[in-house]
């Protein structure tokens, strides 16, 4: 991480109003966006899977639960170096998974990776190393889809600047990421940009996945899968 591996403590009981602040000017709040990224990864797997997702820099589980909300089947595992954000994991999601800030406590067999707005916090030497551990949990075939900023979009550079948890971070373009993923053995299956509209103009948003080829949105994908063998 930028600033080491548990920075995150400080903000572990204000994440969600720190990060609300943050993204207010787009007339939203931190669940629209939690709740976008598992609609995502729910209509690429299924709402029928029932296999064991890790969450990797779950934080306060805001993501994962909305991930067990969209894919109820499904085991939710998270990890996060910050051990305060662990233990403000709800009860309900915690009970039903497993969720750490060592990394060695999780499984290897995994059928579905989620990696949310993370590796623009780790510093760009530690990059490769962070995607090449992830995958060594995976199983074979398994998928991993990555969020991050799209720093082409000058609204999320705003928001980026505005925010105090990511301060001094440098975010990834659109073809870093995928690199990364390929070096580790992945096969890229995708890149989409997403979020596109604010909430003032939410009634276009139901075109958005049409334009996941735009790289005008807010952020954007990474979907990769794990070679058999």
């Amino acid at each position: 991480m930028t600033s080491g591996s548990r920075e995150f403590d400080q903000y572990a009981r204000d994440y969600k109003s720190t990060l609300d602040r943050s993204v207010q000017i787009s007339g939203d709040s931190s669940d629209y966006f939690c709740d976008y990224k598992a609609r995502y990864v729910a209509r690429l797997v299924g709402r029928r899977f029932s296999g064991k997702i890790l969450d990797y820099g779950c934080g306060i589980g805001l993501l994962a639960a909305s991930l067990k909300r969209h894919l109820p089947a499904a085991v939710v595992h998270g990890y996060d170096p910050s051990p305060e954000s662990i233990l403000l994991i709800p009860p309900e999601l915690s009970s039903q998974g497993r969720f750490v800030s060592d990394s060695g406590h999780l499984d290897g067999d995994y059928q579905l990776a989620v990696l949310s707005n993370v590796m623009h916090h780790i510093a760009q030497a530690d990059r490769q190393r962070t995607i090449v551990d992830i995958a060594s949990h995976l199983a074979p075939k398994a998928m991993f889809i990555a969020f991050e900023h799209n720093p082409w979009n000058p609204l999320t550079r705003w928001v980026v600047r505005h925010c105090p948890f990511d301060e001094g971070v440098v975010l990834l373009p659109p073809r870093e990421l995928p690199a990364y993923f390929s070096r580790a053995g992945l096969a890229v299956r995708k890149r989409d940009f997403i979020v596109f509209f604010p909430k003032a103009l939410s009634v276009f948003r139901s075109i958005e996945p049409l334009l996941s080829w735009l790289p005008a949105g807010a952020q954007y994908a990474v979907v990769g899968e794990k070679h058999a063998g």
